[in-house]
């Protein structure tokens, strides 16, 4: 699974000289995002509060990607890609605040809950996970991107593009558009501007939906936007 960024939005900024940091990386998500990053050969720091197990999730990652401590990535990083469990949002986020002042953190975080009727959007006091991060991180710049994208199919190496487009919300156009830029470095893959970060919490609610369409289609089925 290699290639390089090429057909891209030429009006979006160029990133390839830019460091991904992704926070929660030894889950699938995160552990996909970082992979299919490096292998478009983006610079990528995977993160873990243990360094052993950074090391393995890195390694299993593939290529270009490099496994440290959450405090490490958060320094080093341009951007940081939020991916852990809901449980651990804001108690991740308060501990790495001094480290990702100045930085922008791209928040996926679906804040879900599961029933016997199946997957449910959760109440969140700020709005949404996003409004939660920028809440926590004054000094960042917080964009909501990444969260209809099936972790299944980053980390099949059979699949060479992934048929979905990424809602970027944000407050700051600049920020919106190197997160777009980012999207657009893994093949197959659209940013889409979605609006405001006050706008979060129903592209997250609606990972919920596709849940259920998953499940009903057996499928793993992420969003394209029409007419754009």
């Amino acid at each position: 699974m290699t290639s390089t960024p090429e057909t891209v939005d030429p009006a979006l900024p160029d990133v390839r000289a830019l460091t991904i940091g992704v926070l929660g990386g030894t889950g699938d998500q995160g552990r996909g995002l970082a992979r299919r990053m490096a292998a478009s050969g983006l610079r990528v720091l995977l993160g873990s509060r243990d360094q052993q197990r950074a090391d393995e999730a890195a390694a299993a990652a593939g290529p270009g990607v490099e496994g440290l401590v959450n405090e490490e990535v958060a320094r080093r990083s341009d951007i940081v890609i939020v991916a852990v469990p809901w449980s651990g949002h804001a108690a991740t986020l308060d501990a790495l605040r001094e480290h990702l002042v100045g930085t922008i953190v791209v928040d996926c975080v679906n804040p879900l809950g599961f029933d016997a009727q199946g997957a449910f959007a959760l109440e969140v006091t700020e709005g949404s996970a996003a409004q939660q991060a920028a809440a926590l991180l004054p000094e960042s710049t917080v964009v909501a991107a990444f969260h209809h994208v099936s972790a299944v199919q980053l980390l099949d190496d059979a699949i060479t593009d992934l048929d979905c487009d990424v809602l970027v919300l944000g407050d700051e156009r600049s920020a919106t558009d190197i997160v777009a830029a980012v999207v657009e470095s893994i093949p197959g893959m659209r940013g889409i501007y979605g609006g405001r970060l006050r706008n979060a919490h129903q592209v997250e609610a609606l990972t919920a939906n596709l849940i259920s369409v998953n499940r009903r289609y057996k499928a793993h089925a992420g969003v394209r936007i029409t007419d754009v």
